[in-house]
Order: structure tokens, then C-alpha cells, then sequence
């Protein structure tokens, strides 16, 4: 992105509709059509490409070996946790 913030300024619409400058577009490749996802970040609206969404968590989650099953994971804790619930009954 640019270096200067206040270059960037954009008003919202009348109806939530905000123009991305054409300087930013350019810079991100942005074309018509295009379809971002928005998402809240503490104070800031996050506008992003699905791809790199996707590329995020890929790069997150490269470390885990290509056998290891988190879902599996998942289900052994959870069943775990309700035995251990149930035997406290």
C-alpha cells in the first residue's frame, strides 16, 4: 500500500459503498469483478482476496506433517474430555 495514509482517504457511501482509489487498485491488481472479503481487525476494516486467505492458513498450518490428521486430533481430544466428564459424575 502507499506510504501515506491520508492519500488514501475514501468516504463512505450513502448506502456502505466505498470507492478504493484508483492508485490502490492499480498497485493491488484489483480488477472489476474482483470479489474481496471483508473482516474487523480490533478498530480497522480488513479488505482481502479469498486467495490470500487461503494462502495464510496454508502457510500456518505447512509446519504439520502431511499424515498427521487434525480432525482426528480433534475427535480423540473431544472424546477424551467427555469421558473424562462422564467418569466425574
Amino acid at each position: 500500500m502507499a506510504e501515506n495514509p491520508s492519500g488514501n482517504e475514501i468516504q463512505l457511501g450513502a448506502q456502505g459503498r466505498l470507492v478504493i482509489p484508483a492508485a490502490l487498485r492499480k498497485a493491488l491488481h484489483l480488477q472489476p469483478g474482483d470479489r474481496l472479503i471483508a473482516r474487523q481487525e480490533g478498530d480497522a476494516l480488513v479488505l482481502e482476496r479469498r486467495e490470500a486467505i487461503g494462502k495464510r492458513l496454508q502457510d500456518r498450518f505447512r509446519h504439520i506433517p502431511k499424515q498427521t490428521s487434525l480432525v482426528d486430533e480433534l475427535i480423540a481430544q473431544r472424546r477424551s474430555e467427555a469421558a473424562k466428564e462422564a467418569a466425574a459424575e
